[in-house]
């Protein structure tokens, strides 16, 4: 499944980066809420990495296909490919957001 594919974060690597300070600088925000859209999908995908696949629902399967895109989507922006410039980009925040690390397996 694509899911699996985009997804190259761990549950516990996903809750860290969620909890960081620069984390909290990047994404939109709906109507002065106080989290970033990306920050709630990321805990949505934590919720989800620790479910057992039978105990996944319809909504889940959708969410991860609502990831897949929003990824696929990013990737495509580019942007720098050098990683001291790309290591803490505002992109690179976001897609992490969404559990994909693009520096990862670099």
């Amino acid at each position: 499944m694509a899911f699996k594919e985009v997804v190259n974060m761990t549950a516990s690597a996903l809750e860290k980066h969620l909890k960081t300070e620069e984390n909290q600088l990047v994404g939109q925000k709906k109507d002065g809420a106080g989290e970033a859209t990306g920050h709630v999908e990321g805990r949505r995908v934590v919720e989800m990495l620790h479910k057992k696949k039978s105990g996944l629902s319809d909504e889940d399967y959708g969410h991860m296909r609502k990831v897949v895109g929003y990824v696929h989507r990013h990737l495509k922006q580019g942007g720098p490919k050098d990683k001291d410039v790309v290591k803490d980009s505002p992109l690179r925040l976001s897609l992490r957001n969404w559990s994909h690390d693009p520096l990862k397996n670099a």
